[in-house]
């Protein structure tokens, strides 16, 4: 076998060792990047399991803060609203008491006023029962010349309160046209009275 023969397969198999070793080396890479592309997907899906529940342990604060806030503001004008309520309450309380107290006084001063107008109705019957004796013991004469001053009305209600005697010698003393004009007041003031038949029974 010649030198040259000798040198080519020397090389060849130099070549075929360098060969064999640098698809060792490329399959070990291979190899190894696949176990970084494994663990880099495992350690992903571990941290989004983990961003997950935490994300499920605790939740965003920011909705709950937004509803405490608004709870909070309602709180505060249902507050105020009531505190309005109460000052309207307390106003319409302290103005029925105003009025209690008025119509209270109205009441009283009713029954001082009932009181003092039985005094001053009695007081004028009174009156005018010693002015109708005064009349009927003055002189018919006398009393006729004051009556023919009198509203033909006016002195007709004296005339009823007088005796039946006094008061016809008392018309019998005045002008024929005032006597006239007093007896026909005194017969129309109970024109309608009910009257009565003879025999009939008066009570039910």
């Amino acid at each position: 076998m010649s030198g040259a023969k000798i040198l080519r397969r020397s090389r060849w198999r130099q070549r075929s060792v360098l060969l064999v070793l640098a698809l060792a080396f490329v399959t070990s890479g291979i190899l190894r990047l696949g176990t970084m592309d494994i663990a880099w997907a495992s350690a992903t899906e571990t941290h989004d399991m983990a961003s997950d529940e935490t994300g499920l342990m605790c939740p965003t604060t920011a909705p709950l803060s937004e509803a405490l806030t608004m709870v909070h503001g309602r709180a505060e004008m249902l507050d105020q609203r009531e505190a309005e309520l109460d000052g309207r309450e307390q106003a319409i309380a302290a103005a029925q008491t105003l009025v209690e107290d008025r119509l209270a006084e109205l009441a009283d001063l009713e029954v001082r006023l009932e009181t003092l107008l039985a005094l001053s109705d009695s007081a004028a019957e009174n009156d005018l029962g010693r002015l109708t004796q005064v009349y009927e013991t003055m002189r018919p004469e006398t009393a006729a010349a004051l009556f023919e001053q009198m509203e033909p009305s006016f002195a007709a209600g004296f005339l009823a309160r007088m005796r039946p005697e006094a008061g016809a010698a008392l018309l019998a003393e005045m002008p024929p046209e005032t006597a006239y004009s007093i007896s026909v007041l005194m017969a129309t003031r109970n024109a309608s009275a009910p009257r009565f038949a003879e025999g009939d029974d008066t009570e039910n």
